[in-house]
């Protein structure tokens, strides 16, 4: 993906990092002073000079993540609402440095807008996605696998220091090897033709969906007249048998009724006799409707 910066966008981001830049750091007492005043006392003058002391933290992490192809304005903002964040759940208490704090804040908020904006599709949902979406070139180069297509060796060792699947890792390298295809864009130079014609809709068509709500109309019509020739036990079991996911067990069944399992084995196939020929009188052939296993 380009850069889709314009030459006015980039004179302003360079103010903005010079100016950032600019600021001096805080010493470690002036970040837990700070820090207390935002959090117990809600000064926002605090905050503002909290944050914007790291300001040059989120433009050294955004800087970083250039190499993505996103504009560097862009990463700069979602790294100061990451600096935000760290700011809303600083807890100076804990004595730890907020620039430290902040880092991770700061990161994983460009993170999560490189992996939202990299490509059309979603390219990472979890962690270990994550993991391998930001650190696979690296781990490639180290490899000298820099072009080409990575071995299984190679596989297994990022997926070993990844600490991930070995078939994420070839799901990966095959995602960052190919970029965003439009499915209108033509097949070859001459023709008309476009990716998506080649598309098959796995649905049934149209006529199948209304010969199968209806044949299912049918079908349980069939089915409720047969069963009413059953008595009351033979229906319980045929019901907890046979119409229930997941079925009741024969143990389970006898226990309930009061009798053996192997009483309700005789019930159960008593049962399906009668449906049979209840519906062998209807039906011609029940195998053949769907109604009876064949």
């Amino acid at each position: 993906m380009a850069s889709i910066e314009n030459p006015g966008t980039q004179s302003a981001d360079r103010r903005f990092v010079a100016s950032a830049m600019a600021l001096p750091l805080l010493e470690p007492d002036q970040e837990f002073s700070l820090a207390r005043r935002w959090r117990q006392q809600g000064d926002e003058a605090a905050l503002h000079q909290l944050t914007t002391a790291y300001l040059r933290l989120v433009v050294a992490t955004a800087v970083r993540f250039r190499n993505y192809g996103l504009p560097v304005g862009d990463l700069i903002q979602e790294g100061t609402i990451g600096l935000m964040q760290a700011a809303a759940r600083f807890e100076p208490d804990r004595q730890v440095r907020f620039s430290t704090y902040a880092g991770w804040w700061i990161r994983s908020a460009i993170q999560d807008h490189v992996l939202r904006n990299w490509s059309i599709v979603r390219i990472g949902t979890t962690a270990s996605q994550k993991a391998l979406f930001f650190n696979l070139r690296r781990l490639r180069a180290r490899l000298n696998q820099g072009n080409g297509t990575m071995s299984p060796d190679d596989r297994q060792a990022v997926a070993t220091a990844l600490r991930v699947r070995n078939d994420e890792v070839e799901m990966m390298d095959l995602r960052l090897g190919t970029g965003d295809r439009s499915l209108n864009a033509a097949l070859g130079d001459t023709g008309d033709d476009v990716w998506q014609d080649l598309l098959a809709d796995d649905r049934p068509l149209p006529d199948e969906v209304v010969a199968d709500r209806r044949d299912g109309r049918v079908r349980r019509a069939w089915l409720g007249r047969a069963l009413q020739a059953l008595s009351p036990r033979e229906l319980t079991v045929i019901r907890e048998r046979r119409l229930s996911e997941p079925s009741v067990t024969l143990e389970a069944l006898g226990t309930r009724l009061g009798v053996s399992k192997e009483r309700v084995r005789q019930i159960e196939h008593n049962a399906l006799k009668k449906l049979k020929a209840s519906l062998t009188r209807e039906v011609p052939d029940p195998r053949g409707a769907g109604l009876v296993p064949a």
